[in-house]
Protein backbone atom coordinates (compact mmCIF):
# COMPACT_ATOMS: atom_id res chain seq x y z
CA UNK A 1 0.00 0.00 0.00
CA UNK A 2 1.28 3.55 -0.67
CA UNK A 3 2.43 5.39 2.47
CA UNK A 4 1.82 9.10 1.93
CA UNK A 5 3.59 11.51 4.26
CA UNK A 6 1.53 14.66 4.73
CA UNK A 7 3.08 17.90 5.87
CA UNK A 8 0.04 20.17 5.63
CA UNK A 9 -3.72 20.04 5.95
CA UNK A 10 -4.09 20.79 2.24
CA UNK A 11 -2.82 17.40 1.11
CA UNK A 12 -5.25 15.98 -1.51
CA UNK A 13 -7.22 13.04 -0.12
CA UNK A 14 -7.25 14.00 3.54
CA UNK A 15 -10.31 16.24 3.28
CA UNK A 16 -12.52 13.29 4.29
CA UNK A 17 -10.88 13.43 7.72
CA UNK A 18 -10.98 17.18 8.11
CA UNK A 19 -13.18 19.63 6.23
CA UNK A 20 -16.14 17.52 5.12
CA UNK A 21 -19.17 17.38 7.40
CA UNK A 22 -21.03 14.15 8.17
CA UNK A 23 -23.72 15.15 5.65
CA UNK A 24 -21.10 15.77 2.97
CA UNK A 25 -19.46 12.43 3.66
CA UNK A 26 -22.84 10.76 3.18
CA UNK A 27 -23.89 12.56 0.04
CA UNK A 28 -21.39 14.68 -1.82
CA UNK A 29 -18.25 12.72 -2.57
CA UNK A 30 -19.90 10.27 -4.94
CA UNK A 31 -23.68 10.27 -5.37
CA UNK A 32 -25.04 7.00 -4.05
CA UNK A 33 -21.63 6.02 -2.71
CA UNK A 34 -21.17 7.85 0.55
CA UNK A 35 -18.33 7.50 3.03
CA UNK A 36 -18.04 7.18 6.78
CA UNK A 37 -15.11 7.26 9.20
CA UNK A 38 -14.24 4.43 11.57
CA UNK A 39 -11.80 4.96 14.45
CA UNK A 40 -9.35 2.64 16.23
CA UNK A 41 -7.95 -0.71 15.09
CA UNK A 42 -10.59 -2.68 17.01
CA UNK A 43 -13.55 -0.89 15.42
CA UNK A 44 -11.96 -0.96 11.96
CA UNK A 45 -11.33 -4.69 12.39
CA UNK A 46 -15.03 -5.29 13.13
CA UNK A 47 -16.00 -3.31 10.02
CA UNK A 48 -13.57 -5.23 7.80
CA UNK A 49 -14.82 -8.57 9.13
CA UNK A 50 -18.36 -7.45 8.36
CA UNK A 51 -17.37 -6.79 4.74
CA UNK A 52 -17.12 -3.00 4.69
CA UNK A 53 -14.83 -1.57 2.00
CA UNK A 54 -11.85 0.57 3.15
CA UNK A 55 -10.88 3.54 1.00
CA UNK A 56 -7.97 5.13 2.87
CA UNK A 57 -6.29 5.22 6.28
CA UNK A 58 -4.98 8.07 8.41
CA UNK A 59 -2.41 6.79 10.85
CA UNK A 60 0.24 8.03 13.24
CA UNK A 61 3.63 7.00 11.97
CA UNK A 62 4.48 4.83 14.98
CA UNK A 63 1.32 2.75 14.50
CA UNK A 64 2.12 1.76 10.91
CA UNK A 65 4.30 -1.03 12.25
CA UNK A 66 2.45 -1.18 15.59
CA UNK A 67 -1.24 -1.27 16.48
CA UNK A 68 -2.39 -0.64 12.92
CA UNK A 69 -0.06 -3.07 11.13
CA UNK A 70 -2.57 -5.92 10.82
CA UNK A 71 -5.30 -3.51 9.69
CA UNK A 72 -3.06 -2.01 7.01
CA UNK A 73 -2.11 -5.48 5.79
CA UNK A 74 -5.77 -6.42 5.31
CA UNK A 75 -6.84 -3.24 3.54
CA UNK A 76 -5.11 -3.92 0.25
CA UNK A 77 -3.77 -1.20 -2.01
CA UNK A 78 -5.27 1.96 -0.52
CA UNK A 79 -3.58 5.21 0.52
CA UNK A 80 -2.20 5.33 4.06
CA UNK A 81 -1.73 8.94 5.13
CA UNK A 82 0.66 9.62 7.96
CA UNK A 83 2.43 12.54 9.61
CA UNK A 84 3.45 14.07 12.87
CA UNK A 85 1.10 13.51 15.81
CA UNK A 86 0.50 17.24 16.25
CA UNK A 87 -0.38 17.72 12.58
CA UNK A 88 -2.84 14.83 12.58
CA UNK A 89 -4.44 16.16 15.76
CA UNK A 90 -4.90 19.57 14.15
CA UNK A 91 -6.33 17.88 11.06
CA UNK A 92 -8.98 15.87 12.90
CA UNK A 93 -9.52 18.24 15.83
CA UNK A 94 -8.38 15.74 18.45
CA UNK A 95 -5.65 13.22 19.20
CA UNK A 96 -6.38 10.10 17.14
CA UNK A 97 -8.06 7.21 18.93
CA UNK A 98 -5.42 4.48 19.10
CA UNK A 99 -3.63 6.26 16.26
CA UNK A 100 -5.72 5.27 13.22
CA UNK A 101 -8.81 6.36 11.25
CA UNK A 102 -10.27 4.61 8.22
CA UNK A 103 -12.50 6.10 5.52
CA UNK A 104 -14.92 3.38 4.41
CA UNK A 105 -17.58 3.02 1.73
CA UNK A 106 -21.19 3.18 2.89
CA UNK A 107 -23.14 0.09 1.87
CA UNK A 108 -26.40 0.24 -0.05
CA UNK A 109 -29.30 0.32 2.39
CA UNK A 110 -31.42 -2.85 2.51
CA UNK A 111 -35.21 -2.70 2.60
CA UNK A 112 -37.18 -3.05 5.82
CA UNK A 113 -38.46 -6.39 4.53
CA UNK A 114 -34.92 -7.68 3.99
CA UNK A 115 -33.71 -6.59 7.42
CA UNK A 116 -36.73 -8.08 9.20
CA UNK A 117 -37.16 -11.27 7.18
CA UNK A 118 -35.78 -13.71 9.77
CA UNK A 119 -35.99 -11.45 12.82
CA UNK A 120 -37.90 -12.20 16.01
CA UNK A 121 -36.88 -9.14 18.02
CA UNK A 122 -36.25 -5.75 16.47
CA UNK A 123 -36.01 -2.21 17.80
CA UNK A 124 -37.48 0.90 16.21
CA UNK A 125 -35.60 4.10 17.11
CA UNK A 126 -37.77 7.17 16.61
CA UNK A 127 -36.24 10.66 16.52
CA UNK A 128 -33.23 9.83 18.73
CA UNK A 129 -30.62 12.39 17.72
CA UNK A 130 -27.86 11.98 20.30
CA UNK A 131 -24.92 10.11 18.74
CA UNK A 132 -23.85 8.62 22.06
CA UNK A 133 -27.30 7.15 22.65
CA UNK A 134 -27.45 5.70 19.13
CA UNK A 135 -24.07 4.03 19.61
CA UNK A 136 -25.04 2.68 23.03
CA UNK A 137 -28.37 1.31 21.75
CA UNK A 138 -26.58 -0.53 18.94
CA UNK A 139 -24.06 -1.99 21.38
CA UNK A 140 -26.86 -3.27 23.63
CA UNK A 141 -28.79 -4.57 20.61
CA UNK A 142 -25.81 -6.61 19.46
CA UNK A 143 -25.12 -7.95 22.95
CA UNK A 144 -28.69 -8.71 24.00
CA UNK A 145 -30.21 -10.53 21.07
CA UNK A 146 -31.87 -7.85 18.93
CA UNK A 147 -31.98 -9.10 15.34
CA UNK A 148 -32.39 -5.77 13.53
CA UNK A 149 -32.61 -2.02 14.07
CA UNK A 150 -34.97 0.34 12.23
CA UNK A 151 -34.57 4.10 12.52
CA UNK A 152 -36.93 6.88 11.54
CA UNK A 153 -35.37 9.45 9.18
CA UNK A 154 -35.26 12.08 11.95
CA UNK A 155 -32.88 9.91 14.00
CA UNK A 156 -29.10 10.18 14.06
CA UNK A 157 -27.15 8.30 11.41
CA UNK A 158 -25.65 5.12 12.95
CA UNK A 159 -22.52 5.60 10.82
CA UNK A 160 -21.84 8.98 12.39
CA UNK A 161 -18.23 8.92 13.60
CA UNK A 162 -19.07 9.21 17.30
CA UNK A 163 -21.96 6.73 17.10
CA UNK A 164 -19.65 4.16 15.51
CA UNK A 165 -17.03 4.74 18.20
CA UNK A 166 -19.48 4.48 21.12
CA UNK A 167 -20.98 1.31 19.64
CA UNK A 168 -17.49 -0.26 19.53
CA UNK A 169 -18.31 -1.40 16.00
CA UNK A 170 -21.67 -2.95 16.88
CA UNK A 171 -23.29 -0.88 14.11
CA UNK A 172 -21.54 -3.28 11.74
CA UNK A 173 -22.93 -6.39 13.44
CA UNK A 174 -26.69 -5.76 13.61
CA UNK A 175 -28.65 -5.32 10.35
CA UNK A 176 -30.29 -1.90 10.17
CA UNK A 177 -32.09 0.42 7.82
CA UNK A 178 -34.42 3.43 7.74
CA UNK A 179 -38.14 3.06 8.45
CA UNK A 180 -39.99 5.50 6.20
CA UNK A 181 -43.52 4.34 6.98
CA UNK A 182 -45.55 4.32 10.22
CA UNK A 183 -44.66 1.91 12.99
CA UNK A 184 -47.87 -0.08 12.52
CA UNK A 185 -46.70 -0.99 9.01
CA UNK A 186 -44.62 -3.62 10.82
CA UNK A 187 -47.83 -5.50 11.59
CA UNK A 188 -47.88 -6.46 7.90
CA UNK A 189 -44.56 -8.23 8.46
CA UNK A 190 -45.95 -10.24 11.36
CA UNK A 191 -44.70 -8.08 14.24
CA UNK A 192 -46.52 -6.88 17.29
CA UNK A 193 -45.30 -3.44 18.30
CA UNK A 194 -44.48 -2.31 21.83
CA UNK A 195 -44.03 1.39 22.63
CA UNK A 196 -41.82 2.11 25.64
CA UNK A 197 -43.85 4.87 27.32
CA UNK A 198 -45.58 5.84 30.54
CA UNK A 199 -49.35 5.98 30.06
CA UNK A 200 -52.40 5.00 32.09
CA UNK A 201 -52.68 1.73 30.17
CA UNK A 202 -49.00 0.73 30.15
CA UNK A 203 -48.27 -2.91 30.94
CA UNK A 204 -45.21 -3.94 32.89
CA UNK A 205 -42.21 -5.04 30.88
CA UNK A 206 -42.50 -8.50 32.46
CA UNK A 207 -46.07 -8.98 31.18
CA UNK A 208 -46.30 -12.64 30.20
CA UNK A 209 -48.31 -12.12 27.00
CA UNK A 210 -45.89 -9.43 25.85
CA UNK A 211 -42.85 -11.58 26.55
CA UNK A 212 -44.38 -14.54 24.70
CA UNK A 213 -44.94 -12.69 21.42
CA UNK A 214 -43.15 -14.62 18.64
CA UNK A 215 -42.19 -11.44 16.73
CA UNK A 216 -41.89 -8.15 18.60
CA UNK A 217 -40.80 -4.62 17.61
CA UNK A 218 -39.68 -2.53 20.60
CA UNK A 219 -40.25 1.17 19.90
CA UNK A 220 -37.96 3.68 21.63
CA UNK A 221 -38.49 7.46 21.65
CA UNK A 222 -36.49 10.64 21.97
CA UNK A 223 -34.20 11.47 24.85
CA UNK A 224 -36.38 14.31 26.13
CA UNK A 225 -40.03 13.99 25.14
CA UNK A 226 -40.31 10.27 24.51
CA UNK A 227 -42.61 8.91 21.82
CA UNK A 228 -45.30 11.10 20.28
CA UNK A 229 -48.90 10.23 21.10
CA UNK A 230 -49.57 9.27 17.48
CA UNK A 231 -46.90 6.56 17.63
CA UNK A 232 -48.09 5.28 21.01
CA UNK A 233 -51.66 5.05 19.69
CA UNK A 234 -50.49 3.03 16.68
CA UNK A 235 -48.74 0.29 18.70
CA UNK A 236 -50.13 -2.98 20.04
CA UNK A 237 -48.64 -2.58 23.53
CA UNK A 238 -47.56 0.34 25.67
CA UNK A 239 -44.85 -0.82 28.06
CA UNK A 240 -43.32 0.60 31.23
CA UNK A 241 -40.25 -0.36 33.22
CA UNK A 242 -41.19 -0.52 36.93
CA UNK A 243 -38.98 1.88 38.92
CA UNK A 244 -38.21 2.84 42.50
CA UNK A 245 -37.62 6.05 44.43
CA UNK A 246 -40.12 8.02 42.32
CA UNK A 247 -37.82 7.94 39.29
CA UNK A 248 -40.09 8.31 36.28
CA UNK A 249 -37.80 7.38 33.39
CA UNK A 250 -34.38 6.19 32.26
CA UNK A 251 -32.05 7.52 29.59
CA UNK A 252 -33.15 6.00 26.27
CA UNK A 253 -29.97 3.92 25.95
CA UNK A 254 -30.38 2.51 29.48
CA UNK A 255 -34.08 1.82 28.91
CA UNK A 256 -33.26 0.05 25.66
CA UNK A 257 -30.79 -2.27 27.39
CA UNK A 258 -33.38 -3.20 30.03
CA UNK A 259 -36.05 -3.79 27.39
CA UNK A 260 -33.77 -5.88 25.17
CA UNK A 261 -32.83 -8.15 28.06
CA UNK A 262 -36.33 -8.59 29.45
CA UNK A 263 -38.04 -9.10 26.10
CA UNK A 264 -35.42 -11.34 24.51
CA UNK A 265 -36.45 -14.61 22.89
CA UNK A 266 -36.39 -17.27 25.59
Amino acid sequence: MPIIEITSLQEPGVEVYDTLTEAQLRNRLEPGKGIFIAESPKVIDVALRAGYEPLSLLCERKHITGDAASIIARCGVIPVYTGERELLASLTGYVLTRGVLCAMRRPAMPSVEEVCRNAQRIVVIEAVTDTTNIGAIFRSAAALGIDAVLLTPDSCDPLNRRAVRVSMGSVFLVPWTWLEGPVNSLNDLGFKTAAMALTDNSVSIDDQQLMAEPRLAIVMGTEGDGLPQSTIAATDYVVRIPMSHSVDSLNVAAAAAVAFWQLRVR
